[in-house]
This record gives C-alpha cells, sequence and structure tokens, in this order.
C-alpha cells in the first residue's frame, strides 16, 4: 500500500486506521501510483485517492470513492462523475464525496466504540472530571499536570494488572479483541502490557 492519509481514534489506533479507498470501473481497487524523483534516484509509492485521475504522470481513472478500514470494513461506494468533473482536479472537484467517506468512517468508529464492552457510567464520568480537572490544572501549573499525568500511568498499571491476568484466563483472544474494539495483535499487545508478561509468549 502506498503513501495515503489516514484516521486513526486515540482509543482504537492502528486497529481502526480509516482512508479513502478508490474503485476503478470494473470494481477493482488500483495498483499504488509511482512518483519518481526528478534526479531519476528513488522515488515513492501513492495511494491517495486524488491521484487518480486518469492523467498521463497519475494513476487510472477512479470511478468510485469509499471510505475502507483496516480492519476489514467498507463504505458504500460513491461514484463520481467524470462528465460534470471535467477538467477540474480531482481533489477540488471530489472533496465533499471525500468529506462524505470520512463521515462514514467516523459512523464506523462509533458503531465500533458501541459494539465494545460498556463501561459503568460512574467510570465514564469519573474519568471525564479527571481529565477536565488535569486540564485545568495545566494552565494554573503544567509540571502539577504532568506529575497528575503521571500518576495516572501508575495506577493504570497497577489497578490493569490482576484484570489482565483473570481476563487473559477467562477469554480468548479473538473475544477479548472483540470486548475491546482492536484488532487480536493489539489486544494482546494490551494485555501483555498491562498484565507484564512478553506480548510474543
Amino acid at each position: 500500500m502506498g503513501e495515503r492519509e489516514t484516521w486513526t481514534t486515540e482509543e482504537f489506533g492502528s486497529s481502526h486506521e480509516g482512508a479513502i479507498g478508490v474503485l476503478l470501473a470494473d470494481g477493482s481497487v488500483p495498483a499504488p501510483v509511482w512518483f519518481g524523483m526528478s534526479s531519476g534516484a528513488g522515488g515513492r509509492s501513492v495511494s491517495e485517492w486524488s491521484v487518480y485521475d486518469g492523467g498521463i504522470a497519475h494513476g487510472p481513472r477512479a470511478a468510485a470513492l469509499r471510505a475502507v478500514c483496516s480492519c476489514g470494513w467498507n463504505g458504500p461506494e460513491h461514484d463520481l462523475d467524470w462528465d460534470v468533473i471535467g477538467e477540474q482536479k480531482l481533489i477540488e472537484a471530489a472533496h465533499g464525496t471525500a468529506d462524505t467517506c470520512l463521515e462514514g468512517w467516523d459512523t464506523h468508529t462509533a458503531d465500533v466504540e458501541q459494539s465494545a464492552i460498556a463501561l459503568p457510567e460512574t467510570v465514564t464520568v469519573l474519568l471525564a472530571r479527571l481529565q477536565e480537572e488535569i486540564e485545568k490544572l495545566a494552565k494554573a501549573s503544567p509540571l502539577a499536570a504532568v506529575r497528575a499525568a503521571r500518576r495516572l500511568e501508575v495506577t493504570a498499571g497497577q489497578v490493569g494488572y490482576w484484570p489482565a491476568h483473570d481476563a487473559r484466563q477467562d477469554a480468548t483472544a479473538e473475544q477479548a479483541a472483540a470486548a475491546l474494539g482492536l484488532n487480536e495483535d493489539a489486544a494482546r499487545k494490551l494485555m501483555a502490557r498491562f498484565g507484564g508478561w512478553s506480548p510474543y509468549r
């Protein structure tokens, strides 16, 4: 996969990394486009949707755009009308379509959050309040806010240790990943970090 703009959320990270995908007229996904350096040495491989305009120096012409996610989810296809686009630059003509794809991915991550294991309201309220208090503290004393953030790290390690061990015994890797809204590799590494064991064991 070539270089392209991607989106992530703080909680789910690369488990749900979104981007705008391109489909050609035959329904296939085009290969990345190679841009060589003017000096003739090196270059870069690009999969950004806006390069697929059918131009001589660019990739084939995109027929549709859709949101895609590293988890395998694909959003609905949004056809591009080249009669309307005409000679406009694709990045300008289809900017609204690209925004629609981003909105679709936002909905997808909201669905992931809803499908993850629910937290008690008391916990979510306390976490939100704690964040607000540390943000207020940062305005008065940045160093105190840093110390508070460090204490949070220490607390997270302490309170997560035994639950990680218990969850390792009680849940399969697939169940843990689904509950946390992560892929299995990310869930395994998170559990290992809290539980203090090697993620490669």
